[in-house]
């Protein structure tokens, strides 16, 4: 069988790295890949990022910064709205097959995330390379089995997941929460014990880009601009931050309510079945709580609105309910902006709770309550924001994430 080159090391005899991902898009997953492709990169590693999808008006805009290689594409991502996780299998194990047999690249260390099924693939290699399995959260709890014949779907998926997971040389995962859970879910692999390796922000990005004027995007003279971010899929919970709004309302005497605006920016794909239908019916419930001239729903912003908003918002209003980690919190403390966050994953190891923001059960009353704080005390918008910007400096910074990092690449390599 061909094979990737026999190592073609960067600057100073760094490794070459190869990332495979599945769709390089503008998700959590996705902004840990660009981080972790562009700090190994600037350590004089040779990288590479291999995936099945690529467009980059819908991407980071780092990524034209990297080497991405696409493979695969013309593989379906369902069968009629169906099937993703056997799609995504199929396209990840393409990928793989294609870097092996066509591709030609000199590689070290091979990194993947979220797919594991190409890891048996890679391991075919006749001079074997190591794996670093990043795992953001198993698969198979992000998925609902509301009927016998998905029980029956998803046993051999489940195996799969855990199987191949179980064959990478080296696996991280990106919380004290998800580490939990990686050995609750797996079984069988309770002999492994995963590091945790947090995601950075990467400061220098906010740091560089310019913000836009907002104007055209929420009404004139709005005082407290409450923001929220996430893609729009049903898992994240969107609808709590409007019954949220609309809880705030009776909280809250005519003027202020007046000066009060939600925006929801999402990550949305026209091709992805689930963003057109969530959107719609998000702007369904606004109507029917009648707090649409509240709202502004925008669809896949780019950085400089992103940070436009996180400069001009009181606070973000972060929803989903044991999310693995999450990567918003950390940009909005950065950018020293509040974070009102549901109690649990994640957000329970990146926010504190009274000092950059608040943690609530998921209610829109507790929500609520909340904003309402913010409303009342402005000056919570400053001292939280400070104590955010110092916790994202001290805990998670890109040097840090970089360093650990490079020492799992390096040990892979020795």
């Amino acid at each position: 069988m061909a094979e990737p080159g026999e190592g073609g090391e960067g600057e100073g005899g760094a490794p070459s790295v190869l990332f495979l991902h599945p769709d390089l898009g503008l998700g959590g997953a996705e902004r840990l890949v660009v981080d972790a492709a562009l700090a190994l990169q600037a350590r004089g590693c040779r990288v590479q990022v291999w995936t099945a999808r690529y467009e980059p008006e819908r991407c980071f805009a780092e990524t034209q910064e990297l080497a991405v290689r696409r493979a695969g594409g013309w593989l379906p991502r369902s069968l009629w709205g169906r099937g993703h996780a056997v799609c995504a299998a199929l396209r990840m194990a393409f990928v793989a097959l294609y870097v092996l047999l066509l591709s030609g690249e000199p590689v070290d260390v091979f990194v993947c995330d979220q797919v594991s099924a190409c890891i048996p693939i890679l391991r075919l290699a006749r001079t074997r390379k190591k794996v670093l399995f990043y795992c953001h959260f198993p698969d198979q709890l992000l998925t609902k089995r509301e009927s016998f014949l998905k029980r029956i779907y998803r046993m051999p998926l489940d195996w799969l997941e855990e199987y191949t997971t179980g064959m990478a040389d080296c696996i991280v995962v990106n919380s004290n929460f998800t580490a939990g859970v990686f050995k609750e879910t797996f079984k069988s692999l309770s002999h492994i014990n995963p590091d945790v390796l947090y995601p950075s922000l990467n400061i220098n990005s906010f740091e560089t880009i310019v913000p836009v004027d907002i104007a055209e995007l929420i009404p004139k003279k709005k005082k407290f601009l409450f923001l929220s971010i996430n893609r729009y899929e049903r898992k994240k919970n969107l609808a709590l931050a409007l019954e949220a709004l609309h809880e705030l309302q009776g909280r809250l005497d005519s003027h202020d309510w007046n000066d009060v605006h939600l925006v929801m920016a999402g990550g949305y794909d026209k091709a992805v079945l689930e963003n057109v239908e969530h959107y719609e019916e998000l702007r369904s419930i606004a109507a029917k709580l009648n707090i649409n001239d509240h709202v502004t729903f925008l669809r896949s912003f780019s950085d400089e609105q992103k940070i436009s908003l996180l400069s001009n918002s009181v606070c973000v209003l972060y929803t989903p309910s044991n999310e693995h980690f999450g990567i918003v919190p950390l940009e909005a403390m950065y950018m020293r902006c509040p974070v009102i966050a549901v109690n649990s994953g994640g957000p329970l190891e990146s926010i504190l709770h009274n000092v950059t923001g608040f943690l609530c059960d998921p209610l829109p009353t507790q929500f609520a309550e909340a904003m309402e704080k913010i409303v009342r005390d402005p000056l919570l918008k400053d001292t939280m924001g400070a104590a955010g910007r110092v916790r994202v400096t001290e805990k998670f910074s890109l040097g840090a994430f970089s360093e650990q990092l490079y020492q799992y690449i390096r040990r892979l390599t020795q």
